[in-house]
């Protein structure tokens, strides 16, 4: 039995083609590239926190200024400093 030249084999196959073509060109359609967008406030947000990992985690000179002021037996915060300090992280 010959396939080939079946009427019905042509037909299908034509149609076949027809679709084939048809997801080529879709395939050749170009895509938008993925892009990402920054606001300025995070802009501004990741430059700190750069600039904020860079600092020591621990102030030399003042810790030396407290240590010398300790071992001479001249350091003595009020409980109003010690508690100020606690909560302000700025000493």
């Amino acid at each position: 039995m010959k396939i080939s030249n079946n009427q019905n084999i042509q037909k299908i196959l034509k149609t076949y083609r027809k679709s084939t073509k048809n997801v080529e060109k879709t395939n050749r359609l170009k895509q938008k590239e993925d892009q990402i967008q920054i606001s300025e406030n995070a802009r501004e947000y990741q430059i700190a926190l750069g600039e904020y990992k860079k600092l020591p985690e621990v102030r030399k000179e003042k810790l030396e200024k407290i240590k010398q002021q300790m071992s001479l037996e001249n350091y003595n915060p009020s409980a109003e400093e010690v508690v100020e300090g606690m909560f302000d992280r700025k000493i």
